[in-house]
């Protein structure tokens, strides 16, 4: 029987219940933030939910748990990475509370597993501030664009200088290594921007071991919006397309590592 179909037993209760009839899309998308071993997922009835979801039910404000994420993927992917034709892991995703362990019921081809997963005391999730109405700098690109430049610029550079301004150089990429320095520029009319909406020029630098995670997710995306607001603080949002041609995003902060004066240009 599908997970889908199979009820909670009788007298159990879940605050948070999911269903997904490929489980390949939501291990594909956790890879994509998989850089440390543990997680907090913080799940709310407009939270978490994406479309991948066929059934997805919060019944508290908010649920939030830590989780290792390694254990996480290898239980998602206990029936292997690919499936055959045809064939795709349905999975029921279900947790009861506090204390309680999260468990996935995953099946493919008649055969049922059943994996329950520990839970843990959740960290306190890190808030950036980071508000659309502070946003002075916006660019959708192309995430090819973007995977070129990780390939072409130095990255013995032990910082990313972002540029983003409505004159020229526009949208600018500049790394500080062993090398030498080097600098990538895209013009505001380049096929390879989508969008671009530059109100003032800044200049902010990002520490590349922070940036670097992102490009798991960079790898699947087929498109990035990069913000910055006020502060300098950047935003990374790849929107990642399933095989199904769902929409799903992935969202990175930095914050700036060193502000560049202008006389420093």
């Amino acid at each position: 029987m599908p997970p889908s179909a199979q009820p909670p037993a009788s007298g159990e209760s879940y605050v948070l219940v999911a269903n997904l009839d490929n489980a390949r899309h939501l291990s594909s998308l956790l890879r994509a933030v998989h850089f440390q071993d543990h997680a907090t997922c913080f799940a709310t009835a407009n939270g978490l939910r994406a479309e991948i979801f066929q059934e997805f039910a919060v019944q508290e404000e908010s649920v939030m748990f830590r989780i290792n994420l390694s254990v996480l993927l290898d239980c998602l992917t206990i029936f292997g990475t690919s499936s055959l034709p045809g064939t795709s892991t349905a999975l029921r995703m279900c947790y009861r509370g506090y204390g309680y362990p999260l468990m996935l019921f995953l099946e493919e081809g008649g055969v049922v597993t059943v994996c329950k997963i520990n839970t843990q005391e959740p960290d306190e999730l890190l808030d950036f501030d980071f508000c659309s109405k502070n946003v002075v700098n916006k660019i959708i690109l192309q995430s090819e664009g973007l995977r070129e430049a990780f390939a072409e610029l130095d990255m013995t550079s032990e910082v990313l200088q972002i540029t983003m301004s409505p004159d020229k150089p526009y949208f600018r990429l500049s790394t500080f290594g062993n090398a030498g320095s080097a600098h990538l520029d895209y013009p505001r009319d380049s096929d390879l921007m989508e969008a671009f909406h530059c109100n003032q020029t800044q200049t902010n630098r990002y520490k590349i071991s922070l940036l670097k995670p992102s490009t798991k997710a960079l790898a699947l995306s087929c498109k990035v919006s990069i913000r910055t607001d006020t502060r300098g603080f950047l935003s990374l949002q790849y929107m990642i397309r399933n095989e199904d041609g769902q929409t799903c995003f992935v969202e990175y902060y930095c914050c700036p590592d060193e502000n560049i004066a202008e006389a420093e240009l």
